[in-house]
């Protein structure tokens, strides 16, 4: 039976360290971290997650402000509020939640907020840090990967890693990630020639394709490290809907361990995030 990685304890470890870190500044005298996340329009989904960021702030002490914007609200609009965020020395993390109208340009104010103040790692500052090893803020769900594969397996020199998705949100900086901790990568996706087999050949498998139970119990060889990041609903019994990642969870209780869903990948994307948040506010105030 494969142990079953427990996202949430890890994300509640993660955020005992933030707390404590918040603590330790402020008591030093520093600012407070501040994170500001900016919401245009009123897309439910966003919504929901905007809240679960604010009262994740609240747990951990970091000092939580909201920008709810109508969505008729103009690019240049939104581009001028990023700009006064930026010079603020209360502001250290700024999050843009999308998706965005569809008038703005995305692209644009992503590359608008300060690479020191983008807790998520997207600007192509802090990607770039990232692929040689410069630095930079690591984006969430990526680094949240990371550090549960070490709970595992604290040491990943030498691992063979698969990684099923190409998406510059999880695939392609995850791959990058694992090469810094010392693996043999192979990035990989859903049109790959002989997937299945090159899974059998790894160590680790982070899969991040949106396919759901794309990955199978016999695309796994016994021993093998499998971190699901795949979220998708499915019809359940009620006529209720279920989660079930990317990977046939059922299938692969040969692997030496495995993160579940819900309950693996998803609670350490906010943890992360507040964690970001402190390691920009201490660089701001140096």
């Amino acid at each position: 039976m494969a142990e079953r990685i427990d996202g949430r304890a890890v994300a509640r470890s993660l955020d005992e360290t933030t707390k404590s870190e918040v603590e330790a500044m402020v008591a030093g005298g520093m600012t407070r971290p501040g994170l500001t996340v900016i919401l245009v329009g009123d897309d439910p989904a966003s919504d929901v997650y905007v809240s679960h960021k604010v009262t994740a702030c609240a747990r951990v002490g970091i000092r939580s402000t909201e920008h709810r914007l109508p969505a008729e609200t103009s690019e240049d609009e939104l581009l001028g509020l990023i700009a006064r965020l930026n010079a603020s020395e209360h502001v250290h993390g700024i999050l843009c939640q999308v998706p965005l109208p569809g008038h703005i340009d995305a692209r644009k104010v992503l590359e608008a907020i300060d690479p020191a103040k983008d807790v998520d790692g997207f600007h192509p500052v802090n990607v770039g840090r990232l692929s040689t090893g410069t630095g930079g803020i690591w984006p969430c769900t990526p680094f949240g990967c990371i550090k549960l594969l070490q709970t595992v397996q604290p040491d990943l020199t030498g691992m063979d890693a698969l990684v099923i998705g190409r998406s510059n949100i999880v695939g392609k900086p995850v791959a990058m990630m694992l090469t810094a901790q010392g693996c043999t990568v192979t990035l990989a996706h859903s049109k790959t020639r002989d997937l299945p087999g090159k899974a059998r050949q790894a160590d680790i498998i982070v899969a991040a394709t949106g396919i759901p139970e794309m990955v199978k119990g016999d695309w796994v060889k016994p021993g093998a490290i499998v971190i699901d990041v795949g979220i998708n609903r499915q019809p359940g019994e009620n006529g209720k809907d279920r989660l079930v990642g990317d990977v046939a969870f059922a299938e692969v209780q040969h692997a030496r361990a495995v993160t579940p869903v819900p309950g693996g990948v998803g609670p350490m994307t906010i943890a992360v995030l507040l964690a970001n948040t402190v390691q920009a506010a201490r660089a701001w105030q140096k």
